[in-house]
């Protein structure tokens, strides 16, 4: 089976994090991350930007730590390959900002930088991302573990232009882009350059939901309720006609799609309707993080700082979550769980797949909402509004083309299967 490619588009967020570790888990025989490019969502861009860089740092501590006790090292594919990571947008396309450092802190990992000052590297390492200072240079980067391994490659251009760049270098459908933050980044590549964006080779996205409530909004999920406008532009390039589910906007920046393109973009929608079904508890958690934590393992002690704060939290937002019965829904790492498993067949979509799922941008109460036709109607064949279609929802010609993921080979055993891909 060929190696898989993907770029990680994330705002890391407590299971950003968790996400991303699990990719860099696999061996390289599974899977190259060729990308990780940041985007504002759960925190600011910049305390993004920390997060991973210390996840480099720990993992770079980790591995020595692991050498040294006679522990398999794992993490081959961060071993054998270095992943360019890239600064992206910091506020949304045109909405009022919105973060949720409401659940995952300031910092976007519990305050872990603060009260767990020995886990995070100095800031030597900022200059490497201003594109003020030398902006042509790029080379890997070591985050001071003395493992002698260079752990990632810093890029001084914006994220958007480094997915495009990586769509260029590698041959059209090889890579998938894995997008677990508001669409941002992903939308400003496919203004800039839309038949470059379309050699990938598929679209993976944590966001929306369908049939159950949102978790902002009565109807809204947070990535696309963050951008609602990236979100809607994104969906648009599913359509065989991208005009006529391209939201309005007010920004010059962003010019409607040409008339034609050379194909549809593959999207795979992975809401909260699926999502909310893959959990970590408290209890699962601690019964594999305590001995590790005895013995001295520095990921356990990072990621056990960072998930008391979660489980706190969690405990103070939702009646029922308490103890070790506590569940994190691991939301974005079941997105990269399906990119490094795509082909087991139990992943399988909607039975109404592909289905037209409009995001809803303009609305007071709904923005970021999935808009779904419930009506029970004939298609027509037009491709004209007329007074009983309006917005061409029944037109064949018209309309989103979105795979909504519906169910994955393991969903009561999620959080014990990346609990042993991270700590073996």
């Amino acid at each position: 089976m060929a190696r898989k490619k993907i770029i990680i588009d994330t705002d890391p967020g407590i299971d950003d994090i968790l996400a991303i570790l699990l990719a860099l888990s696999a061996t390289p025989e599974e899977v190259e991350v060729l990308l990780i490019s940041l985007t504002f969502g759960n925190i600011e861009v910049k305390n993004c930007l920390c997060n991973v860089v210390s996840m480099f740092h720990i993992l770079e501590r980790e591995v020595q730590w692991r050498r040294a006790n006679g522990h398999p090292e794992g993490f081959g594919t961060l071993r054998a390959f270095r992943p360019v990571v890239a600064v992206g947008a910091e506020d949304p396309l045109e909405d009022q900002k919105m973060l949720a450092d409401y659940f995952h802190g300031k910092d976007g990992l519990g305050g872990i930088h603060t009260s767990h000052p020995h886990l995070t590297p100095s800031q030597a390492w900022e200059h490497l991302f201003d594109p003020t200072v030398d902006p042509d240079g790029i080379q890997p980067v070591q985050t001071g573990a003395g493992t002698g391994d260079h752990s990632f490659i810093p890029s001084k251009k914006p994220a958007h232009q480094e997915i495009l760049r990586t769509l260029r270098e590698n041959e059209p459908d090889t890579v998938t882009l894995v997008a677990v933050g508001p669409l941002t980044n992903l939308a400003l590549a496919a203004a800039q350059d839309p038949e470059t964006f379309l050699r990938v080779k598929e679209v993976v996205v944590m966001g929306g939901v369908v049939n159950i409530p949102g978790n902002v909004t009565p109807m809204g999920e947070f990535n696309s309720y963050a951008d609602a406008v990236a979100a809607a532009r994104v969906f648009a390039l599913t359509s065989p006609n991208p005009h006529t589910t391209l939201p309005p906007t007010k920004s010059a920046h962003l010019p409607p799609y040409p008339a034609t393109l050379s194909r549809q973009l593959t999207l795979r929608l992975f809401p909260l309707d699926i999502t909310q079904r893959h959990n970590l508890s408290r209890g699962e958690f601690r019964a594999t993080i305590t001995p590790l934590l005895n013995a001295g393992s520095p990921l356990a002690e990072w990621v056990s700082a960072f998930m008391a704060h979660t489980f706190r939290t969690l405990e103070a937002l939702h009646p029922g979550h308490i103890g070790d019965d506590a569940q994190l829904s691991l939301h974005d790492p079941v997105c990269v769980w399906y990119a490094l498993t795509a082909e087991d067949p139990h992943w399988m979509p909607s039975v109404t797949s592909p289905e037209d799922i409009r995001v809803e941008t303009l609305g007071q109460w709904t923005r970021g909402m999935c808009v779904v036709d419930r009506r029970n109607r004939h298609r027509i064949e037009g491709d004209v509004e007329s007074s009983s279609d309006h917005g061409l929802w029944l037109s064949r010609r018209a309309g989103n083309r979105i795979w909504r993921m519906d169910k994955s080979p393991a969903e009561a055993t999620f959080g014990r299967i990346i609990l042993q891909k991270l700590f073996g």
